[in-house]
């Protein structure tokens, strides 16, 4: 494995054996640990190859008044979900993969992720694999403009309120982690 590979790897070990949760659910503990086990258990862990499971990051990104969340029609699962995926080769951090998972699903240049590191973690099944997710939120700059990428039939904005209506519990929880982490989270100054 090169080093940028074990960068990352090593990354993902630091930020999940760091890492409290900001969630009152228990399992949230019992996924950490998981996830801890399965890289120093699977050397291809963090891959899309590894057909046992794999490390994911994802971000919910979040408008820059910090009251509407912007969802993406996933094109396979047919769900409102948060942007993330795969980490690819070129990341060296987690939360470098984050962002760039939701950069390139929203179109929107300039997202920063809110301060504190990841807000939960999410283990899923999809069509290649379970997906260990690791999730992050990020705010979108002022006057961001969404763009629907390949991976989504849509992109939408959705109050914090409206996201129960339209996405799974998985969704509702980290849409209600992030408001309350931009509610206490500094902001950059609105241009003039």
């Amino acid at each position: 494995m090169s080093a940028p590979l074990d960068g990352l790897r090593a990354d993902a070990e630091r930020v999940l054996r760091q890492w409290q949760s900001r969630d009152p659910d228990p399992a949230q503990e019992q996924l950490r640990q998981e996830y801890l086990r399965h890289i120093a258990d699977q050397p291809d862990g963090m891959w899309k190859a590894c057909a046992t499971g794999h490390i994911t990051a994802s971000a919910l990104v979040v408008d820059p008044k910090g009251d509407r969340v912007l969802l993406t029609l996933h094109r396979k699962l047919r769900q409102w979900l948060q942007m993330g995926g795969h980490c690819e080769p070129g990341d060296t951090t987690l939360a470098e993969a984050a962002l760039r998972e939701a950069t390139e699903e929203s179109g929107i240049a300039g997202l920063t992720l809110l301060p504190g590191g990841p807000l939960r973690l999410d283990k899923h099944r999809t069509p290649c694999a379970w997906h260990l997710d690791v999730q992050y939120a990020a705010l979108a700059p002022e006057g961001a403009v969404e763009a629907i990428s390949e991976e989504s039939l849509d992109l939408r904005w959705f109050g914090f309120d409206e996201v129960a209506g339209v996405a799974d519990e998985s969704v509702v929880r980290l849409a209600r982690l992030s408001a309350a982490a931009v509610a206490v989270s500094p902001r950059p100054d609105p241009l003039p």
